[in-house]
């Protein structure tokens, strides 16, 4: 038995709910299994609809990390020419199980590697979550009033759950996920800026197994995570849902579109 749970509590542990998420595969963006024990609101300009329409209007699409290929698989349409770049070789292979069916090819690439595209190759870019925009790489592979299209996470995204683990975070985290930096990035590169939306958005997590799985899965909250190396904060975490019920945190997104200047 768990010695942090009284014997007569109702209800898994706190060591089971902790090896229950430990064993749960993190390939891919499928969050489903988070039902039941954590929301998140979604912005509301609904990117994977507003992808689906681009790309049914494309002749050439590239989907940048596209994770294990589910928002692009969403799209009810893909242009005959369609391609997708992935790093995490787990996802690789999911991508390529659900994307080559629908015609699609997808490259393993690196993140921070250039794109294994020719200039101009595409007239669509898309890209959910990407972990660092690369516009210079961006605007190369845009044909000449091309478009790009993408939801990023935003600066200080999650950052009540990421200082109960590491700390308060000083000033605000005006980092390389700010919007506005970012538009200067896709400006420098020489794209011209078409919209830009942000929105916080508010996160729940029910039970101490959806944070650690969520910390698992998404790597860049708090790096180096381990359920072993910070169980003192997780058990601190899961007496206090119990208390005080879910944990409420808060999420950014923007919406970014950009287009490639159009040649004389």
């Amino acid at each position: 038995m768990d010695p942090t749970t009284p014997p007569d509590a109702a209800g898994p542990t706190f060591g089971e709910l902790v090896a229950e998420a430990e064993a749960v595969p993190t390939g891919g963006w499928d969050f489903s299994w988070f039902e039941g024990r954590a929301t998140e609101e979604r912005p509301s300009w609904g990117y994977a609809r507003a992808m689906g329409e681009r790309l049914a209007g494309a002749e050439a699409a590239l989907d940048i990390q596209t994770g294990g290929g589910e928002v692009l698989a969403s799209a009810r349409t893909l242009p005959r020419l369609t391609a997708a770049t992935e790093g995490w070789p787990p996802n690789v292979a999911r991508a390529t199980a659900l994307l080559h069916p629908r015609g699609a090819v997808v490259v393993a690439c690196p993140e921070d590697a250039p794109l294994p595209f020719g200039d101009g190759a595409f007239d669509l870019v898309v890209s959910r979550h990407p972990v660092t925009p690369h516009w210079t790489e961006i605007a190369r592979v845009l044909r000449p009033g091309g478009t790009y299209f993408a939801q990023h996470v935003g600066p200080a995204s999650a950052r009540e759950l990421v200082e109960h683990f590491l700390g308060p975070r000083s000033g605000a985290r005006r980092d390389g996920r700010d919007p506005d930096r970012e538009r200067a990035g896709a400006e420098a590169a020489g794209l011209e800026i078409v919209g830009l939306r942000a929105e916080r958005l508010r996160m729940e997590f029910h039970d101490i197994g959806a944070v650690v799985h969520f910390l698992r899965k998404v790597v860049w909250t708090v790096p180096g995570f381990t359920a072993d190396r910070y169980r003192t904060r997780l058990l601190d975490l899961h007496e206090r849902i119990g208390a005080k019920g879910p944990f409420v945190a808060h999420s950014t997104r923007h919406l970014f579109e950009a287009r490639k200047p159009a040649t004389a």
